[in-house]
């Protein structure tokens, strides 16, 4: 499985670095492109070191590797990015008692699933989030793409049951901060809204970044400013154990 690997100036055996898992969206994507919008050097000027897989369903490896995790998200694509975890885990530079998970949009999601499997990270962050499936596929404005992958969640109920985060909220332990704009019509704002129900009902610690004019994407500068500094502060709270600071732009 390709994957790169961001390292923060410094980063050595003698001073390893806390390591951060970013999972791209899509999930038809790669991580062999850049931009200001998904950018790990952000992270490693804080100090993070920040791991860049690319799970089954990712693009450029051929359609068999696509074919792994078609309709069966929880599955090798989890396992595939907890696989990439435990081998970089072992390289010095990387201090693996100091680790932290966060995705956007297919990242969101399997962030979500991470957060449902594993206790391993200090801190998840999931950003415009798929949480309940069977409510997701009927509010989409692509529900037409889901049915193809997934089926009528009417007639074949069986993927959404197996493969729905919102299943498996109980088993969440790790603090969450949660994101989402609320013209976000590829993942509508109510899949942001039943997730922070859910992590406040069950008492886990937990944040909600709210974007009243942003969509699926953060794209003014202002609030790509708050996005990053939002995501930083939060991480610092849980991964390095610093007081909570509210971000002055908020």
């Amino acid at each position: 499985m390709h994957s790169w690997l961001v390292l923060p100036e410094g980063a050595s055996a003698e001073n390893p670095a806390p390591l951060l898992l970013w999972i791209h969206g899509g999930p038809l994507m790669s991580w062999n492109s850049w931009s200001w919008r998904w950018c790990p050097w952000v992270m490693a000027a804080r100090g993070y070191a920040v791991l860049l897989p690319d799970p089954a369903l990712s693009q450029g490896y051929g359609q068999d590797f696509v074919r792994r995790g078609w309709g069966a998200w929880g599955e090798a694509p989890y396992t595939d990015l907890m696989a990439a975890v435990d081998a970089v885990e072992q390289r010095p530079e990387i201090d693996q008692t100091r680790t932290a998970a966060m995705g956007g949009s297919f990242g969101g999601y399997m962030a979500n699933w991470v957060a449902t499997q594993t206790a391993r990270f200090r801190a998840i962050v999931t950003h415009a989030s798929l949480w309940d499936m069977d409510s997701f596929v009927g509010t989409t404005d692509a529900a037409y793409y889901w049915e193809k992958e997934w089926g009528d969640p009417l007639r074949e109920p069986k993927r959404y049951e197996q493969n729905s985060p919102h299943r498996y909220a109980d088993a969440i332990r790790t603090p969450m901060l949660v994101i989402h704009g609320d013209r976000d019509y590829r993942v509508p704002i109510g899949e942001a809204l039943r997730l922070w129900y859910d992590l406040q009902k069950r008492g886990v610690p937990s944040r909600f970044l709210y974007f009243p004019d942003e969509n699926h994407w953060v794209l003014t500068p202002g609030n790509a400013q708050i996005w990053y500094e939002t995501v930083l502060r939060f991480l610092a709270e849980h991964v390095h154990g610093e007081e909570w600071q509210r971000p002055e732009l908020l």
